[in-house]
């Protein structure tokens, strides 16, 4: 029997590429995102795919769309909630709505889907949850305040239900993905560092979510190491470190 997979943020990015590997691997996918008609081009695409449009927001309907989930599918053995906003012209002017509006979908948005799988895992005692964070949650970066701090904040978080979910053995995935080409990175304007295709990700995912055991999922590697490296400096060498990297660019 297919195997089965619930992915949040699925309408594009990594979530999107995500949604397309495993249903290509043979698994039973349950996509949701807002926009349900690109759910519905994905469903085309490829019928293992299944639409159940949801917006992370909205804390009654990621309960009811998780239990419409469980009622089609009967099981999950894998939540990933990568739902994720950012906006970095307004994080330079300080937009405080729109600062609210990034916590309310990169943090709030997962804990409320989190919290509609949560007594199903714990019940059930097994399966897993991946959250998709960012190495921009290692340490604050220029332009990027409310972006790193929901990362940052998702991080933290999915350390601390590892504890908990461990003892029901429930598996807790982080995925820490570098620079990947998606529409929310294509607003930066400025170079990014190794930046990879949704697809290399998913892969990078897939591996680590099906094939490995590990906490974390992070990637490219290279590249993420180094940013590991950066997150002990001290904080006065770190600053030096990136001030004279912005000016490189001339940011």
């Amino acid at each position: 029997m297919n195997k089965k997979i619930w992915i949040t943020g699925a309408s594009s990015g990594i979530g999107r590429a995500l949604a397309i590997k495993f249903a290509n691997e043979g698994w039973l996918v349950a996509a949701s995102a807002r926009r349900e008609n690109l759910l519905h081009e994905l469903n085309r695409e490829n019928e293992n795919i299944h639409p159940f449009p949801l917006d992370v927001t909205n804390i009654e309907q990621c309960k009811t769309v998780f239990k419409t989930i469980i009622e089609k599918f009967k099981n999950i053995e894998i939540s990933v909630f990568s739902t994720g906003i950012h906006d970095p012209k307004s994080e330079k002017e300080f937009n405080l709505e729109k600062i609210r509006k990034i916590m309310e979908v990169n943090y709030f948005g997962t804990m409320n889907s989190i919290n509609s799988v949560y007594d199903y895992y714990k019940d059930k005692k097994g399966g897993q949850i991946s959250i998709v964070s960012s190495v921009a949650g290692y340490r604050g970066l220029p332009a990027a305040g409310a972006y790193c701090a929901s990362k940052s904040a998702l991080t933290s978080f999915a350390e601390s239900l590892h504890f908990e979910m461990k003892r029901k053995n429930v598996r807790i995935t982080l995925i820490s993905p570098g620079f990947i080409k998606t529409p929310m990175t294509d607003q930066n304007d400025f170079p990014m560092p190794m930046i990879k295709s949704p697809e290399f990700a998913a892969e990078q995912i897939y591996i680590g979510l099906v094939k490995k055991k590990s906490f974390e999922i992070h990637f490219p590697k290279i590249f993420t190491y180094f940013l590991k490296f950066l997150r002990i400096l001290p904080s006065s060498i770190y600053f030096k470190f990136v001030d004279r990297g912005m000016k490189k660019i001339n940011y």
